[in-house]
């Protein structure tokens, strides 16, 4: 049995971006200047950027998971996002990614309505269709959505992959913590890892 950090296979392997949105970018603080909001300005967004950047060059798939009600009035949403409450109206352009890592021809946006990817879309039927071994996780919040990510795709028999300096969360000892607890259900590694191993499998291809 191949371990999850085994080398990619051609044509195996999908880049997940998880709730890369407008919405979500803002300083919780209000500040600009918090620890949630300069992470991803100087680290998890760039990191992001090249990963995105690689895999479409070497044709990995590429997966982008946002936060957005499916009906306007928002019924379609889990109990707990109506109880939060989160709505994201179907044309409402906060819900809409940040434009550096806007979706090009091809790759797959997935509008869910829980916290998890896995519990209110297609996904897992999508990443069966395309062949899919690894699963490279990235976004947001790395204790919330990120960890469910993580989890159900690892319950569902995917190898998955955490480049941690390309999540974030609202405070270091968060991410920390999220780390620690779905460790156990992945390889949790870094973004020059995983570019690495990108260009490994398109040279073996």
């Amino acid at each position: 049995m191949t371990p999850r950090d085994s080398r990619f296979q051609p044509g195996r392997s999908v880049l997940l971006l998880v709730d890369m949105q407008t919405v979500w970018m803002r300083s919780p603080t209000g500040t600009g200047n918090d620890y949630f909001t300069t992470r991803n300005a100087t680290l998890a967004v760039p990191n992001q950027v090249r990963m995105l950047q690689s895999a479409r060059r070497l044709g990995i798939d590429v997966v982008h998971t946002i936060i957005r009600s499916l009906r306007s009035d928002g019924r379609d949403r889990s109990l707990d996002h109506k109880l939060t409450p989160i709505h994201i109206a179907p044309d409402d352009p906060d819900g809409d990614i940040i434009p550096e890592l806007a979706p090009q021809k091809d790759e797959i946006v997935l509008p869910k309505t829980s916290s998890g990817v896995f519990n209110s879309t297609n996904i897992d039927y999508i990443l069966r269709n395309l062949g899919t071994d690894h699963l490279i996780v990235a976004g947001q919040l790395t204790d919330q959505c990120v960890d469910m990510a993580v989890r159900d795709g690892a319950d569902r028999g995917y190898r998955v992959l955490v480049p941690e300096d390309a999540c974030s969360t609202y405070s270091p000892e968060r991410h920390a913590a999220a780390l620690t607890a779905f460790g156990g259900y992945c390889t949790i590694t870094d973004t020059e890892n995983v570019l690495r191993r990108m260009e490994e499998v398109s040279c073996h291809a």
